[in-house]
């Protein structure tokens, strides 16, 4: 498209390296906004969304941004996406300002999210592209080739003449990446991309997030998925609160429990008092609970490893339990402890 030569800038956060450039550099950034509760007395409120984040995403970096629901992450995005003005602070994509160059920002970013917003159902594949292609105006002299390159990349050739509301989720999801790879952004920004996929898609589209981090792009990744982030990304931001409590490498941040064993407990009808009770016992460092078909999963971190389960299984008396199994520590097991300190 002719786009001018980036404007890039050292990177500044620890252990990056001076030398290293930064393609998305966040200072002191904050986003607040008013809302409003109750019926008959409505009372207005100061809601902070983000609150004073920093960070640096080296170029051709796969970054994630981890965070429980509200934390602040679509917010984060949609601020670097120029869709949202900070309330204040800065940030600059490519050495851009989001709020003063929006224009020359969007010209060089990608913005991918869950769901099925974004496409028109009745027109084919093709179609779609063709249309967002005049949108982000790709010339026309390589328009047919980028639509086709990009149908290939995705996995859907063969189908691209097919209406969009044929598709499956997963068949949806690699459109809304390829519509965002039509004018060739350097940086994409995924927004929980595998939410709601099949495994098979999950996995498909999973290796073509690593492929587009291969081909040089720099990616700001959002996924509840612990796994996905462990598996993909080179640093992760953990963000609860409005506020960024942790970042480094997946490694580093699984080593923040790593002197720790996990010990994960089926319980059928666990009370709260139960769980206060577990918190109670000397070793504990932490307990979550976790809903998972007609049980309870109790997931207790604790330093003492198995020698606990005995005095466990005693506080748990007159509950009814099922599987009990020790393991060592995840990048979930950290998220959750990072979260739950924040």
């Amino acid at each position: 498209m002719g786009l001018r030569r980036h404007r890039l800038k050292p990177a500044r956060t620890a252990g990056l390296g001076l030398s290293a450039l930064a393609a998305i550099e966040v200072e002191s950034l904050s986003r607040s906004y008013r809302s409003g509760t109750g019926v008959v007395r409505r009372r207005r409120l100061l809601v902070e969304a983000v609150r004073e984040i920093d960070l640096s995403i080296r170029e051709g970096e796969l970054f994630g941004l981890l965070g429980p629901n509200g934390a602040g992450k679509t917010t984060t995005i949609k601020v670097l996406t120029t869709l949202l003005l900070p309330s204040s602070g800065s940030a600059h994509v490519l050495g851009f300002d989001v709020a003063r160059e929006a224009r020359e920002v969007r010209r060089r970013i990608g913005y991918v999210f869950g769901g099925d917003r974004g496409l028109y159902d009745r027109l084919s594949a093709f179609d779609n592209l063709s249309y967002f292609a005049d949108v982000y105006r790709v010339p026309l002299r390589s328009k047919r080739t980028r639509i086709d390159e990009l149908i290939e990349m995705v996995g859907l050739k063969g189908r691209e003449r097919e209406r969009v509301e044929t598709y499956s989720r997963g068949m949806r999801q690699r459109l809304h990446i390829a519509r965002g790879l039509l004018h060739d952004p350097p940086v994409l920004f995924l927004d929980e991309p595998t939410i709601g996929l099949d495994p098979v898609g999950a996995r498909d589209l999973r290796q073509t997030i690593a492929s587009l981090k291969e081909a040089g792009k720099t990616i700001l990744l959002t996924t509840h998925y612990m796994f996905e982030a462990d598996a993909l990304c080179d640093r992760i931001a953990v963000i609860a609160g409005g506020r960024i409590v942790a970042t480094g490498t997946p490694a580093e941040l699984k080593a923040t429990v790593a002197d720790r064993t996990i010990i994960e407990i089926d319980v059928y009808g666990a009370s709260s008092a139960l769980i206060d009770r577990l918190r109670d016992v000397d070793g504990v460092a932490s307990v979550a609970v976790e809903a998972r078909e007609q049980a309870q999963v109790i997931l207790i971190q604790s330093s003492r490893g198995p020698e606990l389960v005995q005095t466990l299984m005693r506080e748990l008396d007159g509950a009814t339990v099922g599987r009990v199994v020790s393991r060592e520590p995840t990048l979930e097991d950290a998220y959750i402890e990072l979260v739950g300190r924040a």
